[in-house]
C-alpha cells in the first residue's frame, strides 16, 4: 500500500486529514511524522505546517498452518451463517495459549539472555471467521434473525447482515451499527494480537444506501456554497461518511473541503476556493 502524505496546522490535524482520505481509523494505519509544525514570525509569517505520511497496515497473507494458536484442526469455515433468536452459534473449541513468560531474573543475571517471544501473524481468513462468529452471536443474543456473510477485499474484512426488521442493529443515523463495527474490530484485534485487518460491517445495505443519500445531499450543499460564496459546515459524522463527502466534492471546481473538530464531533466544512 502506497503512503499518503498530508499536511495540517498540527500533527493531529494532518493525521486526521489522511484518515479522512483513506476512510479508516487510526488503529488501521502506520503513521510517520515527516515535519513538525513551525511557528512563523509573530506567529503568522514564514511558518510551516506539519507534514505526515500514512499508509494502511500490511496484512499477512500466510495460509493457516496445522497448528493454529490453540484452534482445533477440524474446524471449517462457511461463507454464510444463519442465526435465529433461539440460541447462540456454536463457539470454537480448543484453548488459547497465553503469552510466554520471560525467564526469571536470576537466570538472566547469569549472562543468559531471555529468548525473544515471537507471535505468529493470524491469517486474514481466520480473522474474518472470528468477526463472523462474533456478529452472529450478537445478532442471536439480541433475539433477531439474520444471515451473516463475510468476504475479504484485499486486506479488508466485509461483513454483511441480511434479513428483515434489523433496524435495531442500525440505530439513529447508524450509531448502533458504528458501535457494532467498533466492537467487532476490537474482537479481531484481540484475535490477531495487534496485526489486524480492517473491518467493515453493514446491515441490510444501510451503508450503501447512506452513501448514495449523502452524495446527493453533498451535491446540494456544494451548489449552495457556489451560489452564495459562503462556506457550509456539515453535521458531525464518522470517518467513512467524511470520506464520502470529500470524494463527492473532490472533482468539483470552485470548492474545497476540510475536516474540523474532534471525534466523535468531527465534521466537514465545504468552502469556496
Amino acid at each position: 500500500m502506497e503512503w499518503v502524505q498530508t499536511t495540517g496546522r498540527t500533527v493531529d490535524e494532518a493525521v486526521d486529514a489522511a484518515l479522512d482520505e483513506l476512510g479508516v481509523h487510526a488503529e488501521d494505519v502506520e503513521i510517520e511524522v515527516l515535519e513538525e509544525p513551525k511557528a512563523g514570525f509573530l506567529g503568522r509569517f514564514g511558518g510551516s505546517e506539519a507534514r505526515v505520511r500514512v499508509r494502511l497496515k500490511p496484512i499477512s497473507r500466510e495460509k493457516p498452518q496445522e497448528r493454529r494458536r490453540g484452534r482445533n484442526k477440524g474446524g471449517s469455515k462457511s461463507g454464510s451463517r444463519r442465526n435465529e433468536g433461539g440460541g447462540r452459534p456454536k463457539g470454537r473449541g480448543g484453548s488459547r495459549r497465553g503469552p510466554e513468560k520471560p525467564a526469571p531474573a536470576a537466570e538472566r543475571n547469569r549472562g543468559e539472555e531471555a529468548p525473544a517471544v515471537e507471535h505468529d501473524e493470524v491469517p486474514v481468513e481466520e480473522q474474518a471467521e472470528a468477526a463472523e462468529e462474533f456478529v452472529a452471536g450478537l445478532v442471536a443474543a439480541i433475539g433477531l434473525e439474520g444471515e451473516i456473510e463475510s468476504s475479504i477485499d484485499d486486506d479488508t474484512i466485509e461483513l454483511r447482515v441480511e434479513g428483515s426488521e434489523l433496524g435495531l442493529l442500525v440505530g439513529p443515523k447508524g450509531a448502533t451499527l458504528s458501535a457494532i463495527e467498533e466492537l467487532t474490530r476490537a474482537v479481531v484485534q484481540r484475535e490477531a494480537g495487534g496485526h489486524a485487518a480492517r473491518v467493515r460491517v453493514d446491515v441490510a445495505g444501510y451503508r450503501a444506501k447512506r452513501r448514495v443519500a449523502l452524495e446527493e445531499f453533498t451535491k446540494k450543499v456544494v451548489a449552495e456554497v457556489l451560489e452564495s460564496g459562503e462556506e457550509r459546515a456539515m453535521e458531525p459524522m464518522g470517518s467513512i461518511d467524511r470520506k464520502t463527502v470529500h470524494d463527492a466534492v473532490n472533482d468539483v471546481d470552485g470548492v474545497e473541503t476540510t475536516s474540523e473538530g474532534e471525534d466523535p464531533r468531527r465534521y466537514v466544512v465545504i468552502s469556496p476556493t
